[in-house]
Formats: C-alpha cells, structure tokens, sequence
C-alpha cells in the first residue's frame, strides 16, 4: 500500500499517526489518572441515571459580567 503513495503522501500519514499517538500519551501524564477516573465516574453515574422524557436541560453559557 505504501507502494503507490508519494513521500508527501507517506510523510502526511506518518504525522497524522504521530499525533494519534501523542493523545494517547498525553493521558499516561503523572495526574491525569484522576482526570480519567473522573471522566469514568460521570459516564457511569450517567449511565445509571433514568432519562425522563422532557427532563433534558441544555447547557448554558457562564453569562460574563458587563463592562
């Protein structure tokens, strides 16, 4: 396959890979076992959690105090 591809082509795919890999590398960070944990934690607490039709609230933007 990478036979037919020109060395752009090639040098493109090698970085998009790189940076896949980066991320996951970036969750291996000392602290960022907490952060996963937490993530964890809310997807299960979510999962948990009856939905009731109409009872859905929609996020909101923190409002900014007026200068």
């Amino acid at each position: 396959m990478d036979d037919d591809l020109d060395a752009a082509e090639r040098e493109r795919i090698r970085r998009r890979d790189h940076d896949l890999a980066a991320e996951d590398r970036a969750l291996m960070n000392p602290g960022m076992g907490k952060v996963f944990k937490q993530i964890q934690d809310a997807q299960a607490k979510a999962a948990e959690e009856p939905v009731i039709p109409g009872s859905l609230s929609k996020r909101r933007r923190a409002k900014r105090p007026r200068r």
